[in-house]
């Protein structure tokens, strides 16, 4: 009976423990190693593997294992677009296409590229930088987090490539790299001229579109304004036995997006982000980008707000570079209007100390409207 087995490790140790749980013929559910125990009970609970591998190495049996399906890899968590977490689902199939497809357009050369995870594994953004190196057999430097320096010690050690969310972008200098990718998050306005903007989804195996263009063997779909995509990089299913997939092989994304005439696809947020504002759709990530780039503004996110009014107020939430002098509503507003429609203006500002985020630098934006 093939079975689960929960790893607890990041870096090379859990390179080791990936490697020798496949050559078992098991697969692998990352998990983070500074979860607090009730979110670990948790996702061992809904997962249900079969043993687990702590944070020291150690190997427990668990009770209540549900075993795989032949050729399953990898299950991943993620908590989508509902905050539920799920076990994405991925074969080795799909992980090999996934890698084939990426390294293709980005001309990866394994004789002379050299990949930089500093990722967390637990993630589809980490762990798909491992399992490529599998499948391609580039070199891997695998770093347990992200420091500054060690980024830059990688480059100096000959790193050609490395992998990046917006916040950790902003902390390193990209010159040495031969190619950035930067996903994860909206990107910044500018970008160095070696960044590749990726979009994916767990589901998708990560990355399934570079600068807009779909990856070798991708197709795209727009479908009531929500992407879809189909290839074989897709999940099986999730680690409940449901799928999203449709009977002919789409993905519906959750993300709202379009097919520009040039062929590229636009990504305008979650499906569940769009705020109607007096009767207007208002998309947050264009208005934050614009609100981002105004003086005052350390980080900001957009939201919408009930209101008696307009049905939704477009809601500034902003942390300010510098507390004792923070950015007026007016100004912002004007600063949005320059570029954008008047109805994309925030009516609403709020002052806060810092933004929710996922590990990965995302916007946790319900938290927001929740709170």
């Amino acid at each position: 009976m093939r079975e689960l087995v929960a790893v607890q490790l990041s870096g090379p140790d859990f390179v080791d423990a990936l490697r020798r749980v496949w050559d078992d013929g098991d697969a692998v559910l990352p998990l983070d190693p500074r979860l607090p125990a009730p979110a670990l009970e948790a996702a061992l609970s809904a997962m249900a593997p079969s043993r687990l591998v702590d944070e020291r190495g150690i190997e427990t049996r668990l009770t209540g294992g549900r075993p795989i399906e032949e050729g399953d890899a990898v299950v991943v968590t993620t908590s989508g677009s509902t905050g539920v977490p799920k076990g994405v689902v991925h074969t080795h199939a799909s992980l090999a296409a996934s890698a084939v497809a990426l390294c293709t357009a980005l001309d990866v050369d394994p004789d002379r590229d050299r990949w930089l995870c500093c990722l967390p594994v637990s993630h589809i953004g980490g762990l798909s930088i491992v399992t490529r190196s599998f499948v391609v057999g580039f070199d891997l430097e695998i770093h347990a987090r992200f420091d500054p320096a060690a980024v830059a010690d990688a480059a100096r050690r000959g790193a050609t490539l490395g992998s990046f969310v917006p916040t950790t972008l902003a902390r390193i200098d990209p010159t040495p790299f031969r190619l950035i990718l930067v996903g994860g998050a909206a990107p910044p306005e500018v970008l160095p001229p070696n960044c590749r903007v990726t979009y994916g989804l767990t589901e998708s195996c990560s990355n399934v579109v570079l600068d807009g263009h779909p990856l070798p063997g991708v197709e795209l779909r727009i479908e009531d304004g929500e992407v879809q995509v189909r290839g074989k990089m897709l999940m099986r299913a999730y680690r409940d036995g449901t799928s999203p997939i449709t009977s002919d092989g789409w993905l519906p994304t959750g993300d709202a997006g379009e097919i520009r005439p040039d062929g590229t696809l636009a990504v305008h947020g979650r499906r569940g982000d769009l705020i109607i504002s007096g009767g207007e759709n208002v998309w947050p990530t264009p208005v934050e980008a614009v609100l981002q780039a105004l003086p005052g503004v350390a980080e900001v996110a957009v939201i919408g707000r009930p209101d008696p009014e307009w049905g939704h107020a477009v809601t500034a939430v902003v942390v300010p570079l510098d507390a004792h002098n923070p950015p007026l509503l007016d100004d912002l507003r004007e600063g949005v209007k320059a570029v954008l429609p008047a109805y994309c203006a925030p009516r609403r500002l709020e002052l806060v100390d810092s933004l929710p985020r996922t590990p990965l630098g995302k916007i946790r934006r319900q938290a927001l409207v929740d709170g």
